[in-house]
């Protein structure tokens, strides 16, 4: 992340308020609308939903730091990029190194548990679940090294059915929620809020992939305000109804039940929710995998332009063109995570936790860069953000052991890399 970026930098044509919105909406609201309801209940019961609330009101402010960084230094390497205007290239490379280690481990979740509801939806075991899982990521791959604008205009179309069918979904079973489903409110304690907190913001660490879509807009500072702003306001109707809905509907159960909006559709429509629930579950898996690859390749990108990662690993940064060497990068660390989870010797819980707490330090980063970049109420954000990110990395607990190791890593790279720069 060497060279600095100025503000207003010429920009190749590219995405424009809609299909940037419909990118970040994928990376947003991915796959953890289909099995995040059921993990928070779990933790928390119907206290639960003051973690869900919490994070909307607290994704203002970071969603709005992001918006303003990527438009003011628009960058592949995103939250490095800033990162290494802030403070310096060892803070740079670790941050790269979380969110592209952050990357593999996400998609691969996100396959799985979108290979899972479908299995689910059909009556197949888990071989078949496998089979969709690893069929979206091979999907979302070839998508991707055709092109971003192609992807982008696939998924306006997809975008459009999926929130379709989620608005359908929570508007159907609103009817049907009950005030008893609600107690006891807070069945494992209060602190369990927290708890519930850093699994959830599994659904709300999409935000940061945007910031390496945003060399790629049109216009980058307005365009990705705007479609920041879009996204934002659709998240919050989508992920609060569904939650309440969830737990009102269900009761007891939603902390049990491994496919709440299958449930949900297949209770207002019968077979026919079924089929709903199947399409829902494709598409908001899809959505999410091929946002996070389309990020993920350009920062493995825009790192091997800046040496943080060795350039014949993932190529370098070049306008106009796909990072394919990145993506094949990406591809092989997919399934590098996808063997132990399918051996059994990782569960997809574990993988959603490690990936949150990958996510969670690279957005506190990205929001301590903005409090030191920014001006006037941008700033401000930036510093609420960074507080509320704080708190949300303290629950992270004993996973903030994965960051630390992946950030060494990173350190310790930077540093022969600075070594053999001085003996050459």
């Amino acid at each position: 992340m060497g060279e600095k970026v100025r503000p207003g930098a010429r920009r190749v044509p590219g995405l424009g308020v809609v299909t940037g919105a419909v990118m970040l909406l994928g990376a947003v609201l991915g796959p953890g609308a289909l099995a995040l309801p059921t993990l928070a209940a779990e933790a928390a019961g119907p206290a639960s939903l003051l973690a869900w609330a919490l994070l909307l009101v607290a994704g203002i402010p970071v969603a709005a730091t992001f918006a303003a960084l990527g438009g003011a230094y628009p960058d592949g390497g995103g939250v490095a990029h800033f990162a290494a205007i802030a403070f310096d290239g060892r803070i740079a490379a670790a941050v790269g190194w979380w969110f592209l280690a952050a990357v593999p481990l996400g998609v691969t979740a996100a396959a799985l548990m979108g290979g899972h509801y479908v299995a689910a939806a059909v009556g197949a075991g888990p071989g078949f679940a496998t089979g969709v899982g690893l069929g979206l990521l091979v999907a979302s791959f070839v998508l991707n090294a055709v092109g971003l604008r192609a992807a982008g205009r696939i998924q306006v179309l997809s975008a459009a059915v999926m929130v379709i069918l989620l608005v359908v979904a929570v508007a159907v079973s609103l009817g049907g929620v009950r005030s008893e489903a609600f107690a006891p409110f807070a069945p494992h304690g209060w602190t369990s809020v927290g708890t519930a907190a850093t699994t959830l913001f599994f659904a709300f660490a999409g935000w940061e992939a945007a910031t390496h879509l945003s060399a790629d807009f049109a216009d980058p500072r307005r365009g990705l305000r705007r479609a920041t702003t879009l996204t934002l306001a659709l998240v919050s109707v989508l992920y609060l109804g569904l939650a309440v809905a969830t737990l009102g509907v269900l009761g007891p159960a939603a902390g049990r039940d491994p496919a709440p909006l299958l449930t949900l559709l297949h209770r207002a429509f019968g077979t026919t929710g079924t089929a709903l629930a199947t399409t829902a579950a494709l598409l908001l898996t899809f959505g999410a995998i091929n946002a996070y690859l389309a990020s993920g390749a350009r920062l493995g990108a825009a790192l091997g332009r800046d040496r943080a990662l060795p350039q014949w690993l993932v190529g370098r940064t070049m306008p106009g063109r796909e990072p394919h060497r990145g993506l094949a990068f990406l591809a092989v660390c997919c399934l590098v995570v996808a063997g132990p989870v399918l051996g059994g010797l990782v569960t997809l819980d574990g993988l959603v936790r490690a990936t949150s707490a990958l996510l969670a330090a690279v957005t506190l980063t990205g929001t301590l860069a903005g409090a030191r970049l920014l001006r006037g109420g941008a700033r401000g954000n930036a510093v609420v953000a960074s507080a509320f990110l704080a708190v949300v990395l303290v629950f992270c607990g004993a996973l903030l052991a994965i960051p630390a190791v992946v950030g060494g890593a990173a350190l310790t790279r930077h540093r022969l890399g600075e070594y053999h720069r001085r003996l050459s």
